[in-house]
């Protein structure tokens, strides 16, 4: 008869609970800071159940709200190292296309952390963009460096590159309970591990996590619809740019599309919100339960981009996990401070996440983070904390 499998035991520098790409990042960083860390999955890797899988994720400059504009080149940079590390590509430079009406504050906002002086007129978007219709009174603004992240890739690439340089990576491991101290213990499925340092990156099931360690966090996870939608004459869109379209009277957030890249003669056009869910019943829905928001991308299709058919030919699902104003949360524990938690990415952390890993590997080292971290502050909620453990 065998024995019984014992559990793993074993000390670490450092302990990430969460392998989506922000996660890995962090991991990733700590590796090559030379600490001995462990990243932690309680999903069987690869998986779709969060909020990192899928091939492809938009990376651009433009953004509306100056911290995450002002972190981007960095991104741009730490992409291009891993890429070097890994010796393969990860982005594909499409150019973006951002489209709205004439004098649309957040366009302008766009326009603005671009520096750009210029809008696209309706003859310069055609020659970008053939396949796009601009309605009257709207005006586009076009930032070449926008593309295309492979994104699965990218999650496969920083988590071999993490452990290159030394880390360990359990998946298939659920945390069953965190004891807080000055060496945190972090009890699993299969094993009980400690570290001084602990950052937790869990996406939609941060905020299980974190009650038990008296915190409350405003984190919302939404079930988004991923849409691909049948060119009418295959092969146009595999040259077409990103876009996203802002500013609109029946959608009141934005729409995006990508490239004929994933599918074959299918573009990827879907609505940036979604149904508050529990995470746990994602892909459970009510058969013939009303789908508004592929209701709303149907009628959007039919408007602006008629050279794809008006029904979606694949309809696959992802998780959001929003914050009230949707910027992140990158800041410690109230109470513990070797605690660290990164949450709340609001559907548009990926592009960010080279940066996002390595500001909470700065914050855990207790080192001076290298952007200000004033935005992402867990005190900007009101009473998250709540009784003592």
């Amino acid at each position: 008869m065998a024995a019984p499998r014992q559990p793993h035991q074993a000390t670490y520098d450092a302990i990430v609970i969460g392998a989506g790409i922000q996660g890995s990042f962090t991991a990733y960083h700590l590796a090559q800071r030379h600490r001995n860390t462990l990243l932690l999955e309680q999903f069987i890797l690869p998986h779709s159940r969060g909020s990192s899988h899928g091939q492809s994720r938009i990376i651009r400059s433009a953004y509306a709200q100056a911290p995450y504009a002002r972190m981007m080149p960095d991104s741009f940079r730490l992409w291009q190292r891993l890429e070097a590390e890994a010796g393969t590509s990860l982005y594909r430079q499409t150019g973006l296309v951002m489209l709205g009406p004439a004098g649309d504050p957040k366009l302008e906002d766009y326009r603005r952390s671009l520096g750009a002086r210029e809008f696209l007129d309706v003859t310069a978007l055609a020659q970008r963009f053939p396949g796009l219709r601009l309605h009257a009174g709207e005006v586009a603004v076009w930032d070449s460096t926008g593309g295309v992240l492979f994104a699965d890739r990218a999650l496969r690439v920083v988590q071999d590159v993490f452990r290159r340089h030394g880390g360990t990576l359990r998946d298939g491991e659920k945390v069953l309970r965190i004891e807080p101290g000055a060496v945190i213990t972090v009890t699993t499925s299969a094993g009980v591990y400690r570290a001084p340092r602990l950052i937790i990156t869990a996406g939609a099931w941060t905020g299980a996590l974190v009650a038990p360690l008296g915190l409350q966090l405003p984190l919302q996870p939404l079930r988004i619809d991923v849409c691909y939608w049948r060119e009418k004459e295959p092969g146009m869109g595999r040259v077409s740019p990103c876009f996203i379209v802002l500013g609109l009277s029946q959608a009141p957030h934005s729409i995006y599309g990508l490239p004929a890249l994933e599918y074959p003669g299918l573009v990827k056009v879907c609505y940036h919100h979604g149904s508050p869910t529990d995470p746990e019943e994602r892909d459970w829905v009510p058969s013939g339960a009303p789908r508004p928001d592929i209701a709303l991308l149907s009628s959007f299709i039919s408007s602006y981009l008629p050279g794809l058919e008006p029904r979606p030919a694949v309809v696959e699902t992802c998780l959001y996990t929003n914050t009230p104003d949707e910027d992140f949360i990158l800041d410690r524990h109230p109470k513990f401070s070797n605690i660290i938690i990164g949450a709340g990415f609001s559907g548009h952390g990926f592009k960010l996440a080279p940066v996002v890993g390595k500001l909470l590997c700065e914050l855990s080292l207790g080192e001076e983070p290298s952007h200000s971290m004033a935005p992402f502050a867990i005190t900007r909620f009101p009473d998250v904390l709540r009784a003592a453990l």
